[in-house]
């Protein structure tokens, strides 16, 4: 293990709860309400992915002018709640620390945008990242590999040597496709099994010496099964 990269909504700090505040406000603008399956087949989306789901559920014509304007009205939203401050999830800044002080390289990696990004780095602090790669600066946002992908390259790694920690199905994915291993932390939607994913409830209790057990573990597993 030679770097983390980690997600960030819902991974870092719990930011998916206002993004959900956001898609309420949408739905009731329309007279609708947002269901929990929808919902949840949104978490860890890009912009574009998000808003393809909810504009087939509200049956609106997902004309490229009206989305844009409907993304940068979300994103202004929540960027009004980033800027009160972003509550961490369970055991994540510990982690930063711990990582930070062993001189661990990491990378943030979201599906979220520069702008927001940005806002969000003021409340976690980018101090901790070597660097970060959002879902405008991509291809294809997540589930693709694209954002993992460009985070490996920047820090100049093959991702096989990189950790992911994420959340979500979509993050997830996108993380092994790229070749990372994964940490799993679930936070609003249950995320499968599979060989290179290792689930834990928590970051809480968690040290570097066991990131690195978990990398090793998961990369001789891949070995094996190459």
């Amino acid at each position: 293990m030679r770097a983390v990269l980690w997600d960030m909504d819902g991974t870092l700090v719990d930011s998916e709860k206002l993004w959900d505040q956001a898609l309420h406000e949408l739905y009731r603008r329309h007279d609708r309400e947002l269901t929990p399956q929808v919902r949840n087949s949104t978490v860890g989306g890009s912009s574009d992915s998000v808003l393809t789901i909810v504009y087939a559920d509200l049956g609106l014509d997902p004309e490229p002018a009206h989305v844009a304007a409907t993304a940068d009205w979300m994103h202004d939203y929540v960027g009004e709640l980033f800027e009160a401050g972003l509550p961490w999830c369970d055991g994540a800044r510990e982690m930063l620390d711990g990582l930070a002080a062993a001189e661990v390289p990491m990378a943030l990696v979201t599906n979220t945008r520069r702008d927001l990004t940005e806002k969000a780095l003021n409340s976690i602090g980018r101090h901790y990242f070597s660097v970060s790669v959002c879902g405008d600066e991509v291809p294809t946002g997540k589930p693709a590999p694209d954002p993992y992908l460009r985070a490996a390259d920047l820090l100049g790694l093959d991702p096989a040597h990189c950790l992911a920690i994420e959340d979500s199905v979509t993050g997830t994915e996108a993380a092994e496709d790229a070749g990372c291993p994964v940490i799993v932390v679930p936070n609003e939607v249950e995320v499968p099994a599979s060989p290179r994913r290792r689930h834990v409830a928590s970051l809480r209790g968690l040290s570097v010496a066991d990131l690195r057990a978990v990398h090793a573990d998961l990369d001789r597993h891949a070995r094996k099964a190459g």
